[in-house]
């Protein structure tokens, strides 16, 4: 019986690999066979790559969607301007998410739990309302100019408003919680005997944080950075309400593509191209630890 029904261990291996099949393989595969068609006036508004007629199956590929892509540099310009936003709005993230993190985990055991609730917090209230909150704090009659003008330290109010400044500050408030919770979970399984061996054999605090915390808290780092990075790369609702309308992002071309030119397939192979640029380097960077661990691991 045992040769037909799988074994308790690999049901549950195969749920999130399911997981993975069903939300997010088989939209890729729809998402590429509509970028290989063409635009069409329908319902919906692309031609079936598969046709049948007078008992002939005709299957075309469009590859026009990909060049078109490749000679206009319009969307290298936005996925470039998208990467630059994302790698910033990472590295600010992990600057503040760091020691935040790493103070949640150092905190008595009873305090953990308040400190964490208020991280998530946020979550509490819709997206949308916080970003609002950051519009009225951030325009010319908003909070932060009606302080400084109050006090005089400013003569007229701040363009805060509608620039780069109001992207990032408005996309590491957003994102922050998702650095610092893999963060969180990583330093707080941090065995606090190895600083304390670190500090026996003469290092300063900062010498044992980089030699000891640091290299062992590389998996929340990597993690923390991955949900930081990969959904601020395709942003469109914080640039669209708070940036400049010249700042073109790859949200932002989607959007135009999906809803003002109302063209699928265009925008189908901008979705496919961005998700190769970002998938294919994490699986190879994967793929090289992996290798590096199996050789360590044959050393010893």
């Amino acid at each position: 019986m045992k040769r037909f029904f799988p074994s308790g261990q690999t049901l549950l291996t195969a749920i999130p690999y399911g997981w993975l099949l069903l939300f997010f393989l088989v939209p890729f595969l729809f998402v590429l066979q509509i970028s290989f068609s063409e635009v069409e006036i329908a319902s919906p508004p692309y031609r079936p790559l598969v046709e049948f007629a007078d008992n002939l199956i005709n299957i075309s590929l469009n590859i026009g969607n990909f060049t078109f892509i490749a000679e206009d540099s319009l969307y290298a310009d936005a996925y470039l301007s998208s990467l630059k936003v994302a790698i910033t709005t990472t590295v600010l993230c992990l600057l503040l998410g760091y020691p935040m993190a790493y103070a949640i985990a150092r905190a008595e055991e009873s305090r953990r739990n308040t400190l964490l609730m208020l991280v998530m917090l946020p979550f509490w209230t819709s997206f949308l309302v916080r970003v609002y909150a950051w519009m009225g704090l951030l325009n010319n009659e908003g909070l932060i100019n009606q302080l400084l003008l109050n006090f005089g330290f400013i003569q007229e109010p701040l363009q805060l408003m509608h620039t780069a400044f109001s992207v990032q500050i408005v996309m590491v408030y957003t994102y922050l919680p998702f650095m610092i919770l893999p963060l969180y979970a990583n330093l707080v399984k941090l065995d606090g005997r190895l600083l304390e061996a670190a500090s026996d054999l003469g290092c300063k605090p900062w010498e044992a944080f980089l030699k000891v915390t640091l290299p062992l808290s590389k998996n929340g780092i990597i993690a923390g950075s991955m949900l930081v990075f990969i959904p601020a790369v395709g942003e469109f609702v914080i640039p669209e309400l708070v940036g400049t309308p010249e700042a073109l992002m790859i949200g932002k071309v989607l959007w135009m593509e999906f809803f003002d030119n109302n063209n699928w397939p265009m925008a189908a192979a901008v979705t496919t191209i961005m998700l190769a640029l970002l998938v294919l380097p994490i699986v190879f960077l994967h793929r090289r630890e992996e290798r590096m661990l199996a050789q360590a691991a044959a050393r010893h």
